[in-house]
């Protein structure tokens, strides 16, 4: 069968199962799962080579473990540190040793009842942040220790993939000290090359990528950063995902960033849809008529077993019992994961092929069990009376940035300025790549990328931002981003720059209300309604732009004249520190007052 038939042949089925199990309530990843065991051996058999389609479908996982390296900021981490690592450590540690203990038990080898643990223990991140989001709890408290659980998973996945090739056996059925000891050291040696490289050398890659403006060059630069690392840690006897994990996490903290995850997430998209297509291939159905009783015992004890720990997890951290059930059941589920760790552990020899189809053929139907445990569960609460404990989870104001700047010219840095002086974090989005690295000297975080491009706006937040500052020179770039922003996020209140009254017309045409016409006066102007609009009274506001403003104008008489840049760059963080110092104190003299 030819590769163009065999890629109409999943598109086909993705296009018919995904809707229909969203429909039904069941989330995508059970959808893609049915479209493969539908077009597989145990269906239509119209798809045979299973196995070569799932090793290049694994290349789906290697770009979401991309992804999720992008996102993990070490200051996200920091502020997220109790619940990711406090809840999420425990959840998985408990949990895994239990199986592990469990497995053991009945008679399992150590590595393969360790290897069971570690995969099992593991939860859907797809399917739970899906499920959550559908039914609008995201926000909510059990939504949020939910996600909180899931990053620690997912951070849990790479230290699991590295582990699982070294625990393959030697020739005598034992494990080699020495060898191992080797291996761990190499592995160590080929992580901090590529670490040591990657930082050096990967921002100043896609700097000189980003000045030819050529989205399409961008995109194979990220495609090519990925593919590289990944491949050198395959050579290496390593997980593909490891090393993309790794490039993620080197260029989380660049300007590049939400640029890269929107370049990636639609090649992320589809190459994950076609592995979970490819593991619903590969599942064994027909150990549902030789081991029927064997695989609903491992199914229902595996819910039950991560429903008690993460419902007793969530009580010991303030949770309500509702709450904590909707934790429980949330993430009650084996996990993506699962199929990749199973999948590397059968190739390593670590675990025998049977048992890795028995645990892929629990994992999902533990899946398929998750939504009609939450249907249940909505059907019983349906009958009581809600609990007017269970409030939605108040967003912390450091975790998500509440204004986007959108051009961070003159006009976006006076606003942004004002902001920092306040210490109001702030998403700043600018298209022009060599601005990006100039404003970078003076101390400023600003995202290389089109602010137009709906991927980008979804990547920066533009779905939890309470303001979007449209700050872009270009008469017709801004229009087509407040059309792009008013089209896609309508509750996402606009504060616009317009170069003249006509600019200003045409911003009106497409819905934008509040508009400010150049330049510093009515930048400041926009930060002073900025700051109103964030909760602070008309006198905070009035006094802040006011010291700004006096602040500025002073520096301007006293810079007149300097021609060094490096002088200049330096009097310019100096000031800002300063403003910030003299708003800080006034606070103080007020409070005082």
């Amino acid at each position: 069968m030819s590769l163009l038939m065999q890629s109409a042949i999943f598109l086909g089925a993705a296009v018919v199962a995904v809707p229909i199990s969203r429909r039904l309530g069941l989330g995508s990843v059970l959808g893609y799962l049915a479209a493969g065991a539908a077009i597989g051996p145990w269906g239509f058999g119209l798809i045979s080579d299973v196995e070569n389609i799932l090793h290049f479908a694994e290349f789906g996982v290697v770009l979401l473990l991309f992804v999720i390296g992008l996102e993990l900021q070490p200051s996200r981490l920091w502020t997220m540190r109790r619940p990711v690592f406090g809840l999420g450590g425990l959840q998985v540690t408990v949990t895994a040793i239990v199986i592990a203990g469990a497995a053991w038990s009945f008679g399992l080898e150590w590595r393969v009842a360790l290897v069971a643990g570690l995969a099992l223990s593991l939860s859907s991140t797809a399917f739970a942040l899906q499920l959550l989001a559908e039914k609008g709890q995201l926000t909510m408290r059990h939504g949020r220790t939910a996600f909180s659980i899931l990053l620690f998973q997912d951070i849990a996945v790479i230290p699991v993939l590295a582990l699982v090739p070294l625990m393959s056996m030697n020739d005598t059925g034992a494990v080699d000290p020495m060898g191992a000891l080797i291996a761990v050291g190499q592995v160590a040696a080929i992580i901090a090359a590529v670490i040591v490289v990657g930082r050096f050398a990967l921002r100043h890659v896609f700097r000189l990528v980003a000045r030819s403006g050529i989205n399409e060059v961008f995109t194979a630069c990220a495609l090519l950063t990925v593919i590289g690392t990944a491949l050198i840690m395959e050579g290496a006897g390593l997980s593909m995902a490891l090393g993309a994990f790794l490039a993620g996490v080197l260029l989380a903290d660049s300007e590049f960033r939400h640029a890269l995850e929107a370049d990636i997430e639609p090649f992320k998209g589809l190459l994950l849809g076609l592995f979970f297509i490819a593991v619903g291939m590969s599942v064994n159905f027909g150990l549902l008529v030789t081991e029927l009783w064997l695989v609903l015992a491992l199914v229902l004890g595996l819910t039950a077993l991560k429903f008690a720990v993460l419902y007793g997890l969530g009580v010991m951290s303030g949770h309500s019992a509702r709450s904590g059930v909707y934790l429980a059941i949330s993430l009650s589920q084996g996990g993506e994961f699962a199929f990749v760790i199973l999948t590397i552990a059968v190739a390593a020899a670590v675990i025998p092929g049977s048992l890795s189809e028995l645990l892929i053929l629990v994992v999902t139907f533990s899946m398929a069990l998750t939504p009609v445990l939450y249907l249940l569960w909505e059907a019983i609460l349906a009958a009581r009376k809600a609990d007017a404990t269970d409030r939605p989870y108040e967003m912390p104001v450091d975790e998500e940035n509440k204004v986007i700047i959108a051009g961070f010219g003159r006009y976006g840095q006076i606003v942004g300025r004002v902001l920092q002086a306040r210490k109001i974090a702030f998403t700043a989005l600018e298209a022009d790549s060599q601005q990006v690295d100039f404003v970078a000297k003076y101390g400023n975080k600003v995202y290389y990328g089109d602010a137009g491009r709906i991927e980008l706006l979804r990547a920066a937040g533009a779905d939890k931002a309470a303001i979007f500052v449209l700050a872009v020179d270009d008469a017709d770039t801004s229009v087509r981003i407040a059309r792009t922003v008013t089209e896609n996020f309508p509750d996402l209140r606009i504060f616009a720059r317009a170069r003249n009254r006509q600019h200003a017309y045409r911003l009106m045409d497409v819905g934008v209300t509040r508009i400010w016409r150049e330049t510093f006066h009515s930048s400041l102007e926009t930060a002073h309604h900025a700051l109103i609009s964030l909760g602070f009274s008309e006198s905070e506001a009035e006094h802040t732009v006011q010291t700004f403003r006096d602040h500025d104008e002073a520096r301007l008489v006293e810079q007149h004249g300097v021609q060094d840049p490096a002088t200049v760059a330096a009097q310019s963080r100096e000031w800002a520190r300063e403003l910030e110092e003299i708003l800080a104190q006034d606070k103080k003299d007020e409070g005082a007052g």
